[in-house]
C-alpha cells in the first residue's frame, strides 16, 4: 500500500507538473501519469479499481464544497435551470446518443440504452473544479452549468433503474428495486435534511465552544464521510449525500472554517480519482481500434456540444455563452465508469464493449482541457449583450465617463455620485451589467477603450475618463490615440501593476493609479500600530515608503529595468534608521 501511494504522489508530482508548464491544467496531468503507472504501461500499480473506490470520495468531497456556497434560497432560484434545463438536457443527449449508437453500430435497442444514456452525462469532477479556480462558479453562467450538472447526478437512480428493468441477468435478491431506490433516495435526503439540523449544526456550534482546531477538521471529515456512507449502503449516489449535507451547512457561521479544512482532502482526494481514470484506461481497447475510439469521442463532443447550445438558445442564453456551455459539458463523465459496469453485470453489454466505451468516456474526458481553452476563445470573440443590454447610444449627457464597474469601479463611480456629478458607466462583463442593476445603477454595455464607443458615450464633452477596469490590455497605443481623440478630457487610468505604470510611463494621462497600492500601504501601516509602533513613526514609515517607491519606479521607467533601484528596497538587513533626533513630546 505504501509503494502504491508513492508511485501515484510520485506520478502527480511529476506529470502534473508538467502539463501546467505546458498550459494544459492538472487534470490531464492527472489521467496521463495515471495511464504511465497503470497495469498497461509500467504496471506499477496492479489493482486500478481498488484505487477508484477509495479515491471516488474525492467526488463526495468537491460536492460537499459545492453544497457550502449554496443557500437553500439560492438553489430554490436554480430551480428553473436544474429541472427545466438540466432535465431536457439528460433526457435529449440521452436519447440522441443511443439512437446514433443503435442506428450506427447496430446494437439492441436495451444495449445502445445502456451505452447512450451514460454518455449524455457529464465530467462534474472535471467541470466544477475548472469553474470553482477561474471564479465563474457564482456568475450565472456558471450557475447555469452547475444546475444541468446537478441534475445529471440526480439521475444516476433513474438510469441505475432503467439498465435494472432491462437487465437479461437473474434477480440479485440483494439489490433493490427501481422504486424502493427511488424511495430510499427521498427518505435518505429527508433524513439529512433532519440530521443537519439537529444533529451537525449543533454538533459544530459545540466544537466552536471548545476552539479545537483538530476537532473542526474530525467533525468536517465526519459530515462528507457519514452522509456519503448512508448514500452508499442505500445503493445510492454518495456525491448527492455529500452535496445534500454541504447545503444544509450552507448557513452555518462555520461553514468558512470547513470549507478551509475539507479542502485539502478534496484536492488530494480528486487527483487520485484521476489517477485512477488513467490507471483504468484500456491501452488495448484503442490500440486495437484507435481510429473508432478517436472518431467516437470526437462525435460525442460535437454531438453533445450541439445539443447543449440548442438547448441553451431555447431557454434564452445569448449564442456566446450557449456554445461555451455545450463545450463545457460535452465530454462523458466519470459515472459512465459505473453504468457501464452495471450493464455488462446485466448482461446488456460485452465486458469488452464496456471496456471500449470507458474508454471512449476516458478519451473525451481527456479532451476537456482544450475545449477549456476553446471556450474562452468563444467568450473572446462573442461579447455581444444580453437581450434588454443598452449600449451607450442611450445614455444622458454626461460629465465623466466609468469605464469597467467592477470592484475598483464601483468605489469610484459612487464617490461621483455623492456629489451629483453625471455619470455614465460603460461595462462588457453582461453578468456584471446584470447584478448592478439588480441594484439600481444603469450600466450601458460595451467596450470601453474603444473610441468610437467613447465618443457615443459622450466622450467629446466629458470632462473625465476614468478607466477602472481590470485589464492589463489597455495598452500605450490604445491610450494615445484616446488622448488625441479627446484633449479636453481629464483621463485616469487604474494600472494593473508596477510593469503596466512602466508601459505608459510619459503619457499625458491626470492620473495612473496602481490598483493594490494604496490598499496595501494603508494595512502595512495599520499593522504597524497593531504592532505597538507610534503613530508619529508610522507616518513616517509611510512617508519614507512612499518616497523610495516613487524614486525606484520613476528609475524602472527610465531604464526599464524592474531590478534597478533596487537598493532602495526596505528589507531585513535594510531598515528604515531611527530617527537621530525625537521631540520630547
Amino acid at each position: 500500500m505504501l509503494l502504491t501511494g508513492a508511485f501515484m504522489l510520485g506520478a502527480a508530482l511529476i506529470f502534473v507538473t508538467l502539463f501546467r508548464k505546458l498550459g494544459l491544467g492538472a487534470t490531464l496531468g492527472y489521467i496521463v501519469g495515471g495511464a504511465m503507472i497503470g497495469p498497461q504501461a509500467l504496471r506499477l500499480v496492479g489493482d486500478p479499481e481498488a484505487v477508484m473506490r477509495v479515491s471516488e470520495i474525492g467526488i463526495a468531497f468537491l460536492l460537499f464544497l459545492v453544497g457550502l456556497e449554496l443557500h437553500p434560497s439560492r438553489l430554490w432560484r436554480l430551480r428553473k435551470d436544474i429541472f427545466g434545463l438540466g432535465l431536457i438536457q439528460v433526457v435529449l443527449c440521452g436519447l440522441v446518443l443511443s439512437a446514433l449508437i443503435y442506428v450506427g453500430l447496430d446494437f439492441s435497442i436495451q444495449a445502445s440504452l445502456a451505452l447512450g444514456l451514460p454518455l449524455g452525462l457529464s465530467s462534474t469532477a472535471q467541470v466544477l473544479p475548472m469553474l470553482r479556480s477561474s471564479g465563474q462558479f457564482n456568475t450565472r453562467r456558471g450557475e447555469r452549468a452547475f444546475s444541468v450538472l446537478l441534475f445529471q447526478d440526480l439521475s444516476i437512480v433513474p438510469m441505475i433503474t432503467i439498465i435494472a428493468a432491462m437487465s437479461r441477468a437473474p434477480v440479485d435478491p440483494d439489490q433493490p428495486s427501481g422504486a424502493m431506490l427511488a424511495l430510499y433516495t427521498v427518505a435518505a435526503i429527508v433524513g439529512l435534511v433532519l440530521a443537519g439540523r439537529f444533529i451537525l449544526n449543533p454538533l459544530f456550534r459545540l466544537v466552536g465552544r471548545l476552539g479545537e482546531r483538530e476537532l473542526f477538521v474530525v467533525a468536517g471529515l465526519f459530515a462528507v464521510i457519514a452522509s456519503a456512507s448512508l448514500m452508499h449502503t442505500l445503493h445510492l449516489s454518495v456525491a448527492l449525500g455529500a452535496f445534500v449535507a454541504g447545503v444544509v451547512l450552507a448557513e452555518s457561521p462555520y461553514r468558512h472554517e470547513l470549507e478551509s479544512d475539507v479542502e485539502p482532502f478534496r484536492s488530494i482526494l480528486l487527483g487520485m480519482f484521476f489517477l485512477s481514470v488513467g490507471m483504468l484506461l484500456d491501452l488495448t481497447a484503442i490500440a486495437s481500434d484507435p481510429l473508432f475510439v478517436m472518431g467516437a469521442a470526437a462525435a460525442l463532443i460535437l454531438v453533445k456540444a450541439l445539443l447543449i447550445t440548442g438547448l441553451a438558445r431555447m431557454f434564452g442564453v445569448r449564442m456566446g455563452r450557449a456554445i461555451w456551455l455545450g463545450l463545457l459539458l460535452s465530454q462523458a463523465g466519470e459515472f459512465g465508469f459505473v453504468l457501464f459496469v452495471q450493464a455488462s453485470a446485466a448482461r446488456l453489454i460485452a465486458p469488452e464493449v464496456a471496456s471500449l466505451f470507458s474508454a471512449i468516456v476516458t478519451v473525451s474526458m481527456i479532451a476537456t482541457p482544450f475545449l477549456m481553452r476553446l471556450t474562452e476563445w468563444v467568450l473572446e470573440r462573442m461579447p455581444e449583450p444580453e437581450a434588454g443590454h443598452q449600449g451607450p447610444e442611450f445614455s444622458p449627457e454626461t460629465n465623466a465617463i466609468v469605464v469597467g464597474y467592477g470592484r475598483f469601479g464601483q468605489t469610484v463611480a459612487q464617490m461621483l455620485m455623492a456629489k451629483r456629478i453625471p455619470v455614465t458607466i460603460v461595462d462588457r462583463d453582461s453578468e456584471q451589467i446584470e447584478v448592478s442593476e439588480g441594484f439600481g445603477t444603469k450600466v450601458y454595455y460595451g467596450d470601453g477603450t474603444r473610441i468610437d464607443l467613447l465618443r457615443t458615450a459622450g466622450a467629446e464633452t466629458a470632462e473625465a475618463i476614468l478607466f477602472c477596469h481590470d485589464d492589463r490590455d489597455l495598452t500605450r497605443e490604445k491610450l494615445e490615440a484616446i488622448l488625441e481623440a479627446f484633449p479636453q478630457a481629464q483621463v485616469l487610468v487604474r494600472a494593473y501593476d508596477r510593469r503596466h505604470v512602466m508601459a505608459l510611463d510619459g503619457l499625458d494621462v491626470a492620473l495612473i493609479q496602481r490598483e493594490l497600492f494604496e490598499s496595501a500601504v494603508l494595512m502595512g501601516r495599520e499593522a504597524l500600530l497593531k504592532l505597538g509602533i507610534a503613530r508619529r513613526e508610522a507616518d513616517r514609515v509611510e512617508t519614507a515608503y512612499r518616497q523610495r517607491d516613487s524614486e525606484r519606479l520613476e528609475r524602472q521607467s527610465a531604464t526599464g529595468d524592474l531590478r534597478a533601484a533596487r537598493d532602495r528596497m526596505f528589507g531585513v538587513d535594510s531598515p528604515l534608521p531611527d530617527e537621530q533626533s525625537r521631540d520630547p513630546a
